[in-house]
């Protein structure tokens, strides 16, 4: 039960004590709000990348900087955002400790691992009272000696805070669940939604169920069921069949009072672990039947879509001769082959290539390139380049392909997303950013390519809109990603779709060789 703070006014402390003391909120007879840690290591692996993340690559953003951290993850939509929603609402007292992530890449390093872990687990030591803690995870992360970087974690903070403490994570819809982790959290809930439009909603939810396990009006079990199979990315959108029927189920059993929390996560193909693959996890109030029946119930109707996630996409060339044909503009061309937001290095020129070969005009094209954007900078606004874009990360991802056109603007490459997108982000930054018009272009339809100083998943217009480039004034437009960009894109675009391209996140799994994963899964074998 949460403790009262009882302050007695004690004559000569003066005004200024008597005024810290307000603003502190200890008011005579005034309940003190139960403290609740936030942490969490946030990474998506793709253990086909063979670019390990390092200790570098990770940004803290609360460390040091609680209160700050705090008012911005009000104004997003983020996961910790539904946690400062949900404390405000249940009356929680949240304390950031480590909220570290890097974009996907490779696998994570032991070190840096084992630093951002320690880091945690030494806040949590020397906090003096402690009602619960929430972390913030992606559910699919693979540290070099852990398939599940995320159980790990998970296990120590068990050991760390004691058996009765209440302990919720919460995931991305594209986790990889080990059901071990039910061993170490009392509740575990994932996104429903893909693109990942419900982060806060979850953060809420998690936030609600905490409260209510610390004052003693529920009592959270769970259960999970993971189906034998994988899940392709391409089919993974959830406002669409086959998907949506199933979250819409999900979202009905929540309207149960006895069900506080129903997950269907997808998982995440690229990580080449024993639990790759699609979960259920039902939370019930201390009903383990309820929660493993309905868990069952909804993992049997994820293996009866089989017959509906049967791949058949075109490759980049038939990809640019379809889009050249369609009257339905803008045509949005989905590089699922080099899926940022998936781990792969946003510089494949597949795509690229075949626009220049097949003289397509009106397209818009992103690629990072650090040494293109130095070369237009260094040209300047209004200058003819000729430079090697793209393919220069590995030998995955296509060879650089020759460009010739004119440096139109040149950007910071930082910019806003006021809206709810994929992954609830506010505030982005592609480093240093320029435009360049390639050879081919007229005033009705030019040829643009951005080069970024940095990798950026394109889940927001305004990648392209905060450096002068209009969407919906394009004929096609190529995005590197699978569905993370369809919240962004698909209320301007005429048609999109989705391309088979070769590179780290390429959705033909006969592609990759897989050593590690349970056998047999549907959709590998």
């Amino acid at each position: 039960m949460p403790r009262r703070t009882w302050v007695a006014f004690v004559p000569n402390f003066g005004t200024p004590l008597l005024v810290a003391l307000l603003c502190s909120a200890c008011l005579y007879g005034q309940e003190q709000r139960p403290v609740v840690g936030v942490a969490g290591i946030s990474h998506e692996s793709a253990s086909f990348n063979p670019a390990k993340t390092r200790l570098e690559d990770f940004g803290d953003r609360a460390s040091g900087r609680e209160l700050e951290f705090l008012k911005e993850a009000e104004l997003a939509n983020t996961t910790v955002s539904g946690y400062v929603a949900g404390a405000k609402q249940y009356g929680l007292d949240l304390r950031p400790l480590v909220v570290a992530g890097a974009s996907p890449k490779g696998p994570v390093t032991d070190d840096a691992f084992n630093t951002l872990a320690e880091r945690i687990l030494t806040g949590l030591k020397k906090m003096p009272k402690l009602d619960g803690v929430l972390l913030a995870l992606h559910g699919a992360m693979v540290v070099e000696s852990y398939p599940s970087g995320d159980l790990e974690l998970v296990r120590r903070v068990r050991q760390t805070v004691g058996a009765k403490l209440p302990v919720i994570v919460t995931h991305d819809f594209h986790a990889n669940v080990d059901p071990e982790i039910s061993n170490y959290c009392d509740v575990l809930i994932t996104y429903k939604e893909n693109p990942h439009i419900d982060p806060k909603e979850r953060g809420v939810q998690a936030a609600k169920i905490m409260a209510g396990m610390i004052s003693g009006k529920v009592k959270p079990v769970q259960a999970i069921v993971k189906p034998p199979m994988m899940y392709n990315i391409v089919f993974q959108h959830t406002r669409t069949p086959p998907l949506k029927p199933i979250v819409d189920e999900s979202r009905r059993l929540e309207q149960n009072p006895k069900i506080l929390a129903v997950s269907v996560s997808g998982g995440y193909q690229y990580a080449d672990v024993p639990q790759m693959g699609p979960s259920v996890i039902v939370v019930t109030d201390n009903d383990k039947d309820l929660a493993q029946t309905e868990a069952k119930r909804l993992s049997d109707m994820l293996w009866a879509t089989r017959d509906q996630i049967r791949l058949n996409l075109p490759d980049a060339a038939q990809a640019v001769r379809q889009a050249m044909a369609s009257d339905k503009a803008p045509v949005v061309l989905i590089d699922m082959g080099d899926n940022i937001g998936g781990g792969s290095s946003g510089d494949s020129t597949f795509l690229l290539e075949e626009l220049l070969k097949q003289k397509a005009q009106g397209w818009v094209m992103v690629i990072a390139d650090r040494e293109a954007v130095k070369t237009a900078f260094e040209a300047g606004i209004g200058k003819t380049v000729e430079m090697n874009v793209g393919g220069k990360t590995d030998n995955l991802h296509g060879r650089p392909v020759l460009v010739r056109g004119r440096v139109k603007s040149m950007h910071e490459g930082k910019y806003t997303e006021t809206e709810i997108r994929h992954g609830g982000g506010r505030y982005y930054n592609m480093g240093h950013t320029a435009v360049i018009e390639v050879e081919g272009s007229t005033r009705e339809l030019p040829n643009l390519l951005l080069v970024t100083t940095a990798r950026s998943s394109p889940n927001s217009l305004h990648q392209l809109i905060s450096n002068g480039v209009y969407p919906t004034r394009q004929k096609i437009i190529v995005v590197k990603g699978a569905i993370a960009p369809r919240a962004a894109y698909e209320p301007i675009a005429g048609l999109m779709l989705g391309v088979d391209t070769p590179g780290v996140t390429a959705v033909n799994p006969a592609r990759f060789p897989y050593k590690h994963v349970r056998r047999p899964l549907f959709g590998l074998d």
